[in-house]
């Protein structure tokens, strides 16, 4: 690329929603800067925002402005698909200004919670490949009360029919005589898999919330609302499936 081929890096970073352009400089002049691995101090340098890796204090920066990030917290009854031929309640009822917009994963239609929402093909396969194991906090209400012994059997790992599946981290918040609230954290994407746990050491779900995905909090999000990502919570993913993905 030639002096007069790209963008300036300054003017880049601040069409990025980095920093303004004068702090972009003065980011760059103290070597807080990387372009594809080297750390840049020249305010003329240019680049390719679709191409070129920046970082940030070793945090990597989407630099397209045309890709777009969402957390939405998914009410219960509403399918996890941009498309219902039978015409139930699915994620385009909520994203209709917004074209080429696809989940991250997905959730079952009664479970709520967070899911991931964008327009960033590469990023959302590297997140549901296997070999990241992205770790999902849930919050499961279920039925009766759950003892030491079936926390130790989830973290031992649980035989479904699909294989054994281990929770990383499990604990009881709350309970009585009839239900309890337990916090479980996994990496695994299987199909209804919190579900299928507790049905298996015969505690069944009344009511599942996802509450994170990696690095993304659902927080104070409202029901059937969603937000846009912050540049370091994007930086944060982009971060994620590269580190995982080496």
């Amino acid at each position: 690329m030639t002096e007069s081929e790209g963008v300036r890096l300054q003017k880049a970073l601040a069409a990025a929603g980095v920093a303004s352009r004068r702090a972009s400089e003065e980011m760059i002049v103290k070597g807080r800067i990387k372009v594809n691995g080297k750390v840049i101090r020249e305010l003329g340098t240019r680049i390719n925002p679709l191409e070129d890796q920046v970082q940030v204090d070793g945090r990597p920066v989407q630099m397209d402005p045309e890709r777009i990030y969402f957390a939405f917290n998914k009410p219960k009854g509403v399918t996890s698909t941009m498309s219902d031929e039978g015409g139930k309640r699915c994620l385009a009822d909520y994203f209709v200004e917004f074209d080429h917009i696809f989940n991250v994963g997905r959730l079952d239609r009664e479970t709520t919670g967070l899911l991931l929402m964008t327009n960033d093909g590469e990023l959302a396969n590297q997140l549901l490949h296997p070999s990241y194991e992205v770790d999902k906090l849930y919050v499961a209400k279920v039925m009766g009360k759950v003892g030491r012994v079936e926390l130790q059997k989830l973290k031992d790992g649980v035989k479904l029919e699909d294989g054994l599946s281990k929770a990383d981290r499990v604990r009881v918040i709350d309970q009585n005589d009839a239900f309890s609230l337990v916090e479980i954290v996994l990496h695994s994407g299987k199909n209804r898999i919190v579900r299928r746990m507790f049905e298996a050491i015969g505690h069944p779900v009344i009511d599942l919330t996802r509450k994170s995905f990696g690095p993304i909090h659902l927080k104070a999000l409202k029901l059937g609302h969603y937000r846009e990502l912050s540049k370091l919570e994007v930086g944060s993913l982009m971060e994620l499936g590269q580190s995982r993905g080496k």
